[in-house]
């Protein structure tokens, strides 16, 4: 069994910044041997991916958020975080923390940025 608690979502003017973290909830060994990413969701549209980390510590970005957003991971603690600067109003939305080794899903945060 795997929980997935996300944190730090808020309200945020255009230009500032806000730092999500993921809590995972699983034994040690199996978050660090996996890739963890990060979606986000807008009413009406599909999630979107917006950034992935692999067990190395490799990471991949959306291009809308390239050069904006970076996503770490604790494998100490077993959280993932996604550092947000520059945000722009089209940020905002539900973002979610996801495991895809367990198909498993964070209840999401909201993030509302404002012009």
């Amino acid at each position: 069994q795997v929980q997935l608690v996300e944190s730090g979502g808020g309200l945020v003017q255009s230009g500032g910044s806000l730092r999500l973290s993921c809590a995972v909830s699983v034994s040690d060994s199996d978050f660090r041997n996996y890739p963890m990413m990060w979606y986000r969701q807008t009413p009406g549209k599909s999630r979107e991916m917006v950034a992935v980390i692999t067990s190395t510590g490799s990471t991949n970005y959306a291009n809308s958020v390239k050069g904006r957003f970076t996503i770490s991971r604790n494998n100490t603690r077993n959280t993932v975080d996604l550092q947000m600067n520059s945000l722009k109003p089209e940020d905002t939305a539900v973002y979610y923390c996801y495991w895809p080794q367990r198909s498993a899903w964070g209840q999401g945060t909201q993030v509302t940025v404002s012009a």
